[in-house]
């Protein structure tokens, strides 16, 4: 039995290094206007390779339009969902919990107050939601983007999981990209979830998630990893690539990403569902012999 998974161990840390020398790149590739349909799918989403596009959405009036000023005017002291976190990390992994954020509702206008520094309460604010919050919650700027990306609409006619054309309209975002061929290299434990809740003397305490069930998810910092703790990790390759205004990300499905942003940095994201297709099986097997091998 240890000679079979001795030879699994082998063939699995050799499945990374042969899909990057096949189709990963060295670097994320910008294009410098939008594919078309057919091209896009047959270039970057079949390949599942991302990519930076640029010229995608220069007709937006949210490209000129949206500054603090604008979206003080335009949105006012209407409640939105705000996230708050003692350092900025949210849905992320701290000492041995799965800790999100403390969501709240408040003004508009006095969150740009905190943005702006006019107000300084303690922590980290900031308005990052997905399932649609720019319909939802702020409604009176949908007119200001598109609805949906057009061309991507029509190069994914069948729908199955998730594929993200990441638009940033002002400030940037850094990111820094793992392909999902490095999942032997990349660890999850599993975590208690729980929640911040700032108290009233303006300190953050932990609160565990009661009757919730553990959060599997990654420990590492790719930032600055423990290779004596995470040795594996030494063999993945990351990407990384900055995204500025007026700029694309095509973040594929499967993808590990790990995202850093500017001061007031504004991006709307555009979610696809993926295909069930090959690549997804192939992650599904990665991901099973490497379970399979860490609980061995």
């Amino acid at each position: 039995m240890a000679e079979v998974l001795t030879v699994v161990r082998k063939c699995l840390m050799g499945f990374p290094a042969e899909a990057r020398e096949l189709h990963v790149p060295e670097y994320v590739p910008c294009l410098n206007a939008p594919p078309s349909p057919l091209q896009f799918f047959r270039e970057w989403i079949c390949p599942n390779r991302p990519c930076i596009i640029r010229n995608a959405f220069n007709h937006w009036p949210a490209l000129h339009k949206w500054t603090l000023a604008y979206l003080r005017k335009v949105v006012g002291s209407k409640e939105v969902s705000v996230a708050v976190t003692p350092s900025g990390y949210a849905d992320a992994v701290y000492r041995d919990r799965f800790v999100m954020p403390e969501e709240r509702l408040m003004p508009f206008d006095s969150f740009l107050d905190i943005l702006e520094k006019k107000a300084k309460p303690p922590g980290v604010f900031y308005i990052q939601k997905q399932c649609s919050n720019l319909m939802a919650e702020f409604s009176e700027l949908v007119g200001d983007v598109e609805p949906h990306i057009p061309w991507m609409s029509k190069a994914l006619v069948h729908k199955d999981h998730y594929e993200n054309l990441y638009c940033v309209i002002s400030g940037e975002k850094q990111f820094l990209l793992h392909p999902p061929s490095d999942r032997p290299f990349i660890p999850y434990e599993f975590y208690q979830p729980a929640t911040y809740h700032v108290s009233e003397d303006g300190t953050f305490q932990v609160v565990d998630e009661k009757d919730a069930e553990k959060v599997p998810w990654i420990p590492l910092d790719p930032l600055n990893p423990d290779y004596v703790k995470y040795p594996d990790y030494a063999q993945a390759k990351a990407l990384r690539c900055t995204v500025k205004a007026g700029e694309m990300l095509y973040l594929p499905s499967l993808w590990f990403h790990h995202v850093q942003q500017s001061h007031g940095c504004i991006a709307v994201n555009f979610w696809y569902d993926m295909e069930y297709d090959i690549k997804y099986t192939y992650f599904q097997l990665l991901d099973s012999l490497t379970q399979a091998l860490m609980h061995s």
